[in-house]
């Protein structure tokens, strides 16, 4: 019998729905709300209130958003990992929050553990896996596989005939996951690709003709690959991150119009808000371009892409992971800098970079006088390198003759 189940509780509409639905289809246990805060500080507003309200019977709120962007987002960007070019907020947070979700069940003695994502989409793949790795024999409840409400609206119904008070209206009811790394927004006139966004919603990024007519500089320094310091100033990397989304966001920097591939087989349409993410992206991979070698650089290519499917598809605790992300450590021990960009309407403009370990030589590069290379060189480098397309030309040649 379960008597005491820990939820994951974001205050939003379906784990309002869920606890008294928890108690009325599990014989009344003890709910234990679990609030992780990843950085969506603005919606935790009056959330004591509305659990007690909802009906829960303890809430403990953890915040998580120095761990998240330093165990998760970061090491995410030092791997160059984007999933069908999105950043990734939520495939991030995830795991972390159903990590501090097994702590907590643990420590409370929990019988369960529950979480709101729904049967249809990648966050039940993200929160069971995660738990099955850390609590192989945790139950876990997932209360959209097993209720009979079958919408966003019919939540809204349960919760007006049960008394619970809401943050949205039928007219607002979007999907949202709000963190530091971005803000996404599913459902409504987005579900259809055909419709233009009603761009009313954004909360981080203005858009481009809302966005100053003067653009706007700023440095961004890394140290081994992980971003440190804005324009020229230390911060922590809640604050860095904390500042960067109001700068570029000011500037309509990170909107990503996208259909992604879904873990389970179907395509979803949103639109993700992801200002500082994006710029991150860009100043590290700019970085990248003179701290690593040719063949370094190429190869990582291929592991970023491998990386970001990792993390979409919710397998953060792997040896897998574990062991790429050695290898994307070697890389960037010589990612170490400075970027400067100009931000000016959505673009990113590049306007320098420099590095100690830089591999760009402005003696072999340049294409004035020098004294190190010596260009005739390539003469007997050339004839080598396409021996083998001039002998298939010439064979060829003698094919077509017969």
């Amino acid at each position: 019998m379960i008597k005491k189940v820990v939820l994951a509780y974001s205050g939003g509409l379906d784990t309002s729905v869920i606890i008294p639905w928890l108690k009325e289809n599990y014989n009344n246990p003890e709910i234990v709300a679990v609030c992780m805060n990843v950085g969506q500080t603005p919606e935790l507003e009056g959330i004591e209130e509305r659990a007690k309200n909802a009906g829960a019977d303890k809430l403990i709120i953890l915040d998580l958003r120095k761990d998240f962007l330093e165990k998760f987002c970061f090491p995410t960007l030092k791997a160059g990992a984007k999933y069908e070019g999105y950043t990734m907020g939520t495939p991030m947070a995830r795991p972390l929050i159903a990590q501090k979700l097994v702590e907590v069940a643990k420590a409370e003695k929990a019988d369960a553990v529950c979480h709101g994502a729904t049967g249809k989409g990648n966050d039940q793949v993200r929160f069971e896996l995660t738990i099955m790795a850390l609590a192989p024999d945790m139950k876990i409840i997932a209360p959209w596989r097993e209720w009979t409400l079958k919408s966003r609206d019919d939540e809204i119904d349960y919760c007006e005939k049960h008394g619970i008070k809401l943050n949205i209206t039928r007219e607002t009811n979007y999907s949202k996951d709000l963190n530091l790394w971005h803000l996404s927004h599913e459902g409504l006139e987005l579900e259809d690709p055909k419709n233009e966004p009603n761009w009313n919603y954004m909360e981080l990024s203005n858009t481009p003709e809302n966005a100053p007519n003067q653009s706007e500089y700023i440095t961004i320094g890394f140290e081994k690959g992980i971003p440190i310091s804005l324009n020229g100033k230390k911060l922590s990397s809640v604050r860095l991150v904390e500042s960067l989304n109001k700068i570029a966001g000011k500037h309509g920097i990170g909107t990503l119009d996208i259909v992604a591939n879904r873990i389970i087989g179907m395509k979803a349409h949103s639109v993700s808000e992801a200002p500082a993410a994006t710029v991150l992206y860009r100043a590290h991979e700019l970085l990248e371009s003179i701290c690593l070698d040719k063949e370094t650089a190429h190869y990582k290519d291929i592991i970023s892409k491998k990386y970001a499917d990792i993390v979409y598809t919710g397998h953060w605790f792997t040896p897998l992971r574990e062991a790429l992300d050695c290898f994307v450590d070697k890389t960037q021990e010589t990612v170490t800098g400075e970027v400067k960009l100009k931000l000016y309407k959505g673009n990113i403009i590049v306007a320098g970079m420099t590095s100690p370990y830089s591999l760009h030589s402005l003696d072999y590069a340049s294409f004035g006088e020098e004294e190190v290379f010596d260009q005739k060189d390539s003469t007997g480098f050339l004839k080598v390198y396409g021996l083998d397309m001039k002998i298939m030309a010439l064979l060829k040649e003698g094919w077509d003759k017969k």
